[in-house]
């Protein structure tokens, strides 16, 4: 099988040379019952790639179980992990099978390894190595089959300094390490993910099938995207449903898609404002004015030569006030001129992101 088969069959899509070299990598260690550890932010897709695993292995007609480590409570995550006999605590009215059991001869995927508790982490340490453990209430010994996948948003060597998590259990699970990269870091994926996701949105809702304009996917390639590919396919599902049958413009999604922080290119750090986005917006064209990256005398016989509408006069003595509001219209404008019309490359020279200057053209009715 090829990688471009691979990625078909089990849904991995992405031409960017990290995932392509994520793919090779999980082609080769599929095959073997190795342990795998998958590190990656919330939303990268980390359950497609256990999933991959184990459709590439030799027990892929086998179950796949995934358990939510974080989301099962801890005095009962033993109790789901490796069964229980009937009688054995309060409420326990039958004899259950865990997890463990459920995926005999094929695969156990735990997501969300660092949430689980230090106690339970004991007993499933000597679970995978040994290949057996004991049902709650239980007086003999279960063996089972079983390849571990686990998965983590967290560094769990960092975990293990802290002592929330076991070294013993994370040098056993880290055999192979997989680091799934955030959407951010391979943007040349996100144009087939969304029109991915459009496809199969409309499909399901049996919708005619939109397209995605130019400036709207700028509008997506420049977005940070914290929440990772699953942050996209809901902007993109929302988009659809807000705009049945509609184009999908930059001015559908900027509305879908809040500002997390502004970029202080002076110092090359985040800087969180606590203010309205208009009151952001508008210090960031003030900003944006004065340190266009042109001189002040250049900017000012620009603006001369259209019609005498604005004056710029280096003496204190002004003769005209010149309102903020005109300053930001021509501000925007000029830097359009400079860039031919490309708004991308006037919002990276006004220092703004693209969806302030979408609502700034806009506000000012700038064709």
């Amino acid at each position: 099988m090829t990688r471009e088969q691979f990625k078909e069959k089990f849904g991995i899509i992405g031409r960017s040379k990290e995932i392509n070299d994520l793919v090779d990598i999980v082609m080769q260690v599929a095959k073997s019952d190795i342990s795998v550890l998958l590190y990656g932010e919330s939303g990268v897709g980390k359950e497609v790639f256990a999933k991959a695993i184990h459709g590439y292995s030799s027990r892929a007609d086998k179950p796949l179980i995934s358990v939510n480590c974080g989301a099962i409570p801890e005095g009962i995550l033993e109790s789901e992990l490796f069964g229980h006999k009937k009688g054995s605590f309060t409420g326990a009215v039958e004899t259950r099978k865990g997890y463990f059991e459920l995926a005999d001869g094929g695969t156990l995927f735990l997501d969300e390894i660092a949430e689980m508790p230090l106690t339970t982490q004991v007993k499933l340490l000597r679970a995978i190595e040994t290949q057996e453990f004991m049902r709650i209430g239980a007086e003999t010994v279960t063996k089972v089959d079983v390849r571990i996948i686990a998965a983590t948003n967290k560094d769990l060597q960092k975990e293990v300094e802290a002592r929330r998590f076991r070294e013993d259990l994370y040098f056993r699970l880290k055999a192979v390490t997989l680091h799934i990269p955030p959407l951010r870091n391979r943007k040349v994926d996100i144009e087939l993910l969304a029109n991915h996701f459009l496809k199969t949105f409309c499909e399901a809702n049996k919708l005619p099938v939109p397209k995605i304009t130019d400036d709207a996917l700028d509008i997506l390639l420049e977005y940070h995207w914290p929440g990772n590919i699953r942050e996209l396919k809901n902007t993109i599902e929302t988009a659809i449903a807000l705009h049945p049958g509609k184009d999908l413009t930059a001015e559908t999604f900027y509305h879908l898609m809040p500002e997390v922080e502004v970029h202080d290119n002076n110092r090359n750090l985040p800087v969180f404002l606590r203010k309205s986005p208009e009151d952001v917006d508008r210090e960031l064209i003030y900003r944006a004015l004065f340190e266009l990256k042109k001189d002040i005398v250049e900017l000012k016989d620009l603006i001369l030569k259209q019609n005498n509408e604005i004056r710029l006069q280096k003496s204190p003595d002004l003769d005209e006030i010149i309102s903020l509001d005109e300053l930001e219209k021509e501000a925007i404008k000029r830097a359009l001129e400079k860039t031919r019309g490309s708004k991308r490359k006037a919002a990276k020279l006004l220092n703004i992101s693209e969806r302030t200057l979408y609502r700034k053209l806009k506000e000012y009715e700038i064709q």
